[in-house]
């Protein structure tokens, strides 16, 4: 059932290789805890190393997963069918039984947020390496939303969802909950709201309609979390009650935009770029889907070809946090941080 859906869904490319679960079973040590990279909302994800020697990434789908059959045959069929250097390549897949798997290239520096969020590792993100994966995820979306054979939509971009490569390059990965639209359709609607708190667009998770401005509206979120080094859906500013998105806006208009500078970033002579990348930042999060840059447009913001940027409007910040009690009781329910949740709210109108 599940292969012949497959079948239909991807284009036979000679790269992919559909692998029996003993092969995988074979090359992570059975499924070793030594050999465990880490969990996420698909399940737990192992290293391995083919005969050949390739290192590998496997995400095993847990039966406790918030995603499914749906999810996985959507990051099949999708991901087989883009390639893109800042985006992750997709190996293979098994389907052996209940086993469902997806088989990636391995990138030994993990995710964005592992650096962006630890204290200490941050420290190793100057401003070069930073503007060199900022502009790399840009350039990922501008594919997927206007060079790619199909128009995707990813509705799930953030920093964990950002991994890196020995060399710190970045690649968009998890296109479970991405969508195709048509090129001649400036938005599609959904019942089933799902994305990641603190990145989704107002207008997704209040009405169910997304377009490639919602994914615009997530690269802002994430490039503020960049410059920043603080993360939006945990940050919180007492003296002001706002959160990262509304502080930003508050020094904005205050000129003291860079005082959201990450501490570790101490030289000064970035202070120029740096400021006209927090403004970029702030176009991209407007309330006004139709007010945000395109991906495009974000580009050649970055590369100086537009000289004035344009006047940002205030930003959709005013995003409810649950309460602390029900932080606790879903992360007891389910196992996981309420800053990391996905989040599906079927009865979006």
């Amino acid at each position: 059932m599940i292969a012949d859906k497959l079948d239909k869904g991807w284009n036979k490319d000679p790269g992919l290789h559909v692998f029996s679960f003993a092969q995988i079973s074979a090359v992570t040590n059975n499924f070793s805890p030594t050999n465990k990279l880490g969990q996420g909302g698909f399940g737990p994800v192992y290293k391995g190393n083919l005969p050949g020697g390739e290192e590998i990434a496997v995400k095993r789908l847990s039966k406790f997963s918030g995603q499914g059959i749906e999810e996985f045959i959507n990051e099949v069929t999708l991901i087989a069918n883009v390639q893109h250097t800042n985006l992750v390549r997709l190996l293979g897949c098994c389907t052996e039984g209940e086993e469902k798997m997806l088989i990636y290239e391995y990138l030994p520096n993990k995710s964005l947020d592992s650096f962006l969020f630890d204290p200490s590792k941050k420290k190793l993100l100057d401003w070069t390496k930073r503007i060199h994966i900022i502009d790399g995820i840009a350039q990922g979306l501008l594919y997927l939303h206007t060079y790619s054979r199909l128009r995707i939509i990813h509705r799930d971009l953030k920093a964990s969802n950002i991994l890196l490569d020995g060399e710190m390059n970045p690649k968009i990965s998890d296109f479970g909950l991405a969508r195709i639209v048509d090129r001649n359709e400036s938005r599609a609607n959904t019942n089933r709201v799902v994305g990641t708190y603190g990145y989704m667009s107002p207008e997704y998770a209040m009405e169910g309609f997304f377009s490639v401005k919602s994914d615009v509206y997530s690269f802002g979120v994430l490039l503020l979390e960049i410059v920043t080094g603080n993360k939006n859906s945990s940050f919180y500013h007492f003296d002001r009650s706002l959160n990262l998105l509304g502080y930003a806006w508050e020094l904005k208009k205050e000129g003291k935009i860079i005082e959201l500078m990450d501490p570790s970033l101490v030289d000064s002579s970035v202070i120029p770029e740096l400021t006209r990348y927090l403004h970029v930042a702030l176009l991209c999060v407007q309330e006004n889907a139709s007010a945000r840059p395109s991906m495009l447009d974000v580009v050649s913001m970055f590369r100086n070809e537009v000289g004035t940027l344009p006047v940002a409007m205030k930003p959709a910040f005013l995003i409810r946090r649950p309460s602390l009690q029900q932080q606790s009781e879903r992360s007891k329910e389910e196992g996981f941080s309420i800053n990391d949740a996905s989040i599906s709210m079927p009865e979006a109108r």
